[in-house]
């Protein structure tokens, strides 16, 4: 399956377009969360991508909440947080938010390690996992030199094995990947990514 997934939109308009021409080539389109701005233009943000045909799956970031989301998305967007969808015979499990809590105030949607941990054990196999926080020591890495990402989201990883992870948040490392176990990490950024995954 070919699959095109980006995260980190936040409302821009050029980067949209761009993204919406490439998903014409997809047969998933995977959206890894913040869509918009501190929960301000989701409707608009998601009104940018209204021109994406294939089966578009997509988790909210730290900037929408996974009911406004829902209520933001066309009906042929599928919202994962803390559930799995099949597309294509592979299975998609989905948990957005910012993991661990981020420093960023009352705006920002967040999950504790301890909650992200006892969502992410409701999987019980998937062969792709997209999150919006990183996994804990894989393009995770802050301009400031932290290692930022989740120690539930890198457990989940490993215990799953799914066949590709894919992530954003932390913008200084879109771009960046690496492995955990047999699995590929990718963090995305909001330009088209592609990826081949068999089901």
């Amino acid at each position: 399956m070919k699959i095109m997934a980006f995260s980190d939109l936040h409302l821009s308009a050029s980067r949209a377009a761009a993204l919406v021409e490439a998903s014409h080539e997809a047969d998933l389109v995977i959206g890894a969360g913040d869509f918009c701005t501190m929960r301000k233009g989701l409707p608009e943000a998601m009104a940018l991508l209204d021109g994406i045909p294939a089966p578009f799956v997509v988790v909210p970031g730290n900037a929408e909440s996974a009911d406004e989301l829902r209520a933001a998305a066309p009906k042929n967007v599928t919202v994962l947080h803390g559930a799995s969808t099949i597309v294509g015979g592979l299975r998609v499990f989905g948990l957005g938010y910012g993991v661990p809590v981020t420093p960023f105030g009352g705006w920002s949607c967040d999950l504790s390690e301890a909650d992200a941990a006892a969502m992410l054990g409701a999987c019980g196999g998937a062969d792709l996992l997209v999150t919006h926080s990183p996994p804990k020591g894989v393009a995770d890495v802050t301009s400031a030199g932290q290692s930022v990402g989740s120690v539930a989201i890198r457990d989940a990883i490993a215990r799953l094995a799914p066949k590709l992870a894919v992530c954003g948040h932390i913008h200084d490392s879109w771009g960046t990947e690496g492995t955990i176990g047999a699995t590929r990490v990718v963090n995305l950024g909001p330009m088209p990514n592609w990826f081949e995954v068999a089901a």
